[in-house]
């Protein structure tokens, strides 16, 4: 029954089912959508889909047009939309339709869109670094010096601190002695 609703899900693109099946269809759709994203020339994927979806023309659609089509998605090919009950026996009635409007990635989350943000980054930190006058390097250097003088008077101050600090044991104490 699952193969063939994901057989005409993929075919038409939406179907309307209960809710519960529209789940486990989901579920089986992605899984059949990201092995179309493998491309037309991986045999193996192909031969996983037809084992699931019974007509060649849907395989053939998969892997291309749908499969292309979702290649920069990450998954959430498919959505479910609750229309209400059925009037016979008030079942809960779902729609499952693909996806169809592009993915944006507006918190940068997707592995792609991060990549290359990294990517402009570093390019950009490139040029400046091969723009940069040969006149700043020595700032540099003259910090060093001053940071390394700067931790040898802390050191300095600190165990003159510590000697100050020491607490001397007192001299009149005597060990108490126990009495019978």
């Amino acid at each position: 029954m699952l193969r063939n609703m994901v057989t005409t899900l993929l075919d038409l693109e939406q179907i309307e089912t209960t809710d519960a099946k529209a789940k486990e269809v989901r579920s089986l759709a992605e899984r059949l959508i990201t092995l179309g994203k493998r491309g037309e020339n991986d045999l193996a994927a192909r031969r996983q889909a037809i084992k699931v979806i019974r007509s060649k023309k849907v395989v053939a659609k998969l892997f291309s047009e749908l499969g292309p089509r979702y290649a920069d998605r990450p998954g959430g090919y498919t959505r479910i939309v609750k229309v209400g009950d059925r009037h016979g026996d008030g079942a809960h009635l779902s729609i499952v339709a693909l996806v169809t409007e592009p993915v944006t990635f507006k918190d940068m989350k997707h592995k792609r869109a991060k990549l290359e943000e990294e990517a402009k980054l570093r390019e950009e930190a490139g040029r400046k670094v091969d723009e940069a006058p040969a006149a700043e390097a020595e700032p540099v250097e003259d910090e060093v010096v001053e940071a390394e003088a700067v931790e040898a008077d802390e050191t300095a101050a600190e165990d003159t601190a510590a000697e100050v600090d020491e607490p001397e044991a007192p001299a009149d104490e005597e060990p108490s002695q126990k009495e019978d």
